[in-house]
């Protein structure tokens, strides 16, 4: 992995600060330890971090064509890129290096923009093309790796890998966007394209940004890539098992070219596990696999990848993390540059650490759920989308929204029990309704935290537009519409910035299999009824993985990496939450109206409500504050 940074004047070609670039890349430090490199030239300065993975002796960033008149900084792996430079070869390109970088400039110069569409991998890259006066920004199909930019008052492109880059430039406005401010405290994250700064935005998956400078402006983004969701003609169960297994295969092959040492993650999950299964049967050598345990037994899988690495006779490594981990939280803030609040952050951060010691590249199963329906709200929604269909929208929303309203809350329950919200929902149309299970805060509990001055700032704006922005164009089936939504958010806003930002400050490179475009499309072209069935999620993917994996792997509950925040709020970490919550770091936004603040805290203390997944985003967003203002 590397990191990425540059500046690009739209206008004209002023000399670039030179100072500033240079800043702009020590701030990406840690994404790429191993070398450093800056290009600058009237108008334009592109930056580079390194952490050599393939070629290591060769691939020094900024990268050139022939005639030094087109140069790239990247981040990412292109998994085809031998095949490239066979065809890019036999076209009449003529090649320096052995690495994939070098596959980028000449890809440009014979398909133009639409390189990346031959492109099979994760990457974000920034190329600079002096005959055509174009500076050409991309990012990979499903997000894995990050792109940020920002046009300054006197017309100035800044990008980067990450936030805290751009923020070096003293002039970019750092106001907060309110827009943003919703959707943080509604899903846990800022949504693409969006940033928690009005000035700065990031690049959408699967798109590209094109800037002559002739034109003198900051153009739309072009979407260049889309899951389909087409019925890819497989309906049998048995067919579909053996390709899962093939498809995977390939991707976990493809994913297993470096030449530094390289491992997986091993939680005990379906997914992880998949993944060293495939990478047990394609290696020759035992497989480096690493685990964290947890005190708590209710979150603590070691067992589950115990059984797996001694299946798999793996090189396997387990570290305890501390129950009590919270000291990480104002460094969280250090790396996700914006509020971030899935506490799922810390022990991620961990394993990254743990990895790191032995390996420098590491596999993981992230994006199994999206894929293959995996959530357990995939399943509530189907459920409720079945009562939604017998009952028109005017009956439902006024005898279980009045339902909904008279129930007591029950937030300290499982879900199951909790009536209000599943009658809540039962009352709002589909994309509301999902809405209603990825929120993190309900609208109700947002309301009563926002002050009537930022209620007034944000206009009216509510989070859900997100979703139904997305909506617009989401297949029809009620299970591929919710899993198109995540594709769309969680995935890249959630999932891939949490690995991305833990993998990247321990300098170590995660890649993702079951990300692998083509491999995504061709599972969802798979019928539904594959996926989730008899209220199994994941039904087709853990039938391919019977030969490989036991069912005490593939049928029991799932964990993921859950902390104790509601007794960390109690216990530990109870007077902290009452001087950060109620304290004048968070006053002093004017966000907030502390008299709801107040009650939510004494509520949580006193055992009588769960606020935990309010106080934790309020901590966050604290974080976020003391090092912004």
């Amino acid at each position: 992995m590397c990191g990425i940074a540059g500046i690009f004047d739209t206008q004209a070609r002023r000399p670039i600060n030179a100072a500033l670039l240079a800043q702009m890349n020590q701030t990406l430090f840690h994404r790429g330890p191993d070398d450093g490199g800056l290009h600058i030239e009237p108008g334009v300065g592109l930056a580079h971090r390194r952490l050599s993975i393939i070629d290591l002796s060769g691939g020094h960033q900024p990268l050139f064509n022939e005639d030094q008149s087109v140069v790239v900084v990247y981040n990412g792996e292109i998994y085809n890129f031998q095949l490239l430079i066979k065809e890019l070869s036999a076209a009449g390109h003529s090649f320096a290096t052995h690495c994939d970088t070098e596959v980028i400039v000449h890809a440009w110069e014979e398909w133009g923009d639409r390189c990346v569409e031959r492109f099979r991998g994760m990457f974000a890259f920034a190329l600079w093309d002096r005959n055509r006066e174009t500076l050409f920004l991309a990012r990979d199909r499903l997000g894995v790796k990050p792109l940020h930019y920002a046009l300054t008052p006197d017309g100035r492109l800044l990008f980067g890998s990450e936030i805290k880059a751009l923020l070096e430039d003293p002039t970019l406005a750092r106001d907060l966007d309110p827009r943003a401010v919703e959707d943080y405290f509604a899903y846990g994250y800022v949504p693409d394209p969006r940033s928690i700064f009005k000035s700065i935005h990031k690049l959408p998956a699967g798109h590209t940004l094109t800037l002559h400078r002739a034109d003198g402006k900051l153009p739309a983004s072009r979407e260049y890539w889309e899951v389909s969701f087409q019925p890819n003609g497989v309906t049998d169960l048995g067919e579909a098992t053996a390709q899962v297994i093939a498809r995977l295969r390939e991707a976990v092959e493809m994913r297993l070219v470096a030449e530094v040492p390289l491992g997986a993650f091993l939680s005990g999950g379906v997914d992880s596990s998949a993944v060293v299964a495939m990478m047990a049967g394609l290696s020759a050598q035992p497989v480096n696999t690493c685990s964290i345990a947890f005190g708590d037994p209710r979150f603590n899988e070691t067992a589950f990848a115990e059984r797996v690495a001694q299946r798999y006779r793996t090189n396997h490594f387990v570290e305890a993390v501390d129950p009590d981990d919270f000291d990480l939280i104002e460094h969280l803030a250090t790396l996700y540059d914006e509020p971030y609040a899935d506490s799922s952050a810390l022990p991620t951060y961990r394993v990254c650490e743990l990895a790191r010691k032995r390996v420098t590249v590491c596999l993981s199963g992230d994006g199994g759920d999206e894929s293959f329906a995996g959530y357990r709200r995939h399943r509530w929604h189907l459920n409720e989308e079945r009562v939604r269909g017998r009952l028109p929208q005017w009956l439902r929303g006024s005898v279980f929204g009045a339902l909904g309203a008279l129930y007591p809350k029950a937030d300290w329950a499982p879900r199951i029990f909790r009536a209000k919200s599943t009658l809540l929902a039962l009352a709002r149309d589909s994309v509301d309704g999902y809405f209603d299970s990825v929120s993190i805060l309900d609208a109700q509990t947002r309301e009563a935290l926002f002050s009537p001055h930022f209620k007034r700032e944000r206009q009216g704006y509510q989070a859900v537009e997100v979703l139904r922005h997305y909506a617009a164009r989401a297949p029809e089936h009620p299970l591929s519409r919710v899993q198109y939504l995540d594709l769309k958010t969680y995935l890249p806003g959630d999932i891939l910035t949490k690995v991305d930002r833990a993998s990247m400050a321990h300098a170590l490179e995660v890649r993702v299999p079951l990300l692998d475009h083509e491999f995504i499309d061709w599972v969802s072209g798979l019928p539904p009824e594959l996926k989730l069935q008899g209220g199994e999620g994941k039904f087709v993917f853990k039938k391919a993985l019977e030969p490989y994996l036991g069912a005490d792997i593939l049928y029991r509950p799932k964990m993921g990496f859950a902390v104790p925040l509601a007794s960390w709020f109690r216990g530990p970490l109870r007077e902290r939450v009452r001087h950060t919550v109620l304290g004048d770091q968070l006053n002093d936004t004017g966000l907030f109206d502390r008299t709801q603040l107040q009650w939510m805290v004494e509520q949580h203390q006193s055992g009588a409500r769960d606020f935990s997944p309010a106080l934790w985003s309020l901590l966050m967003f604290a974080a976020f504050t003391a090092r912004h203002s």
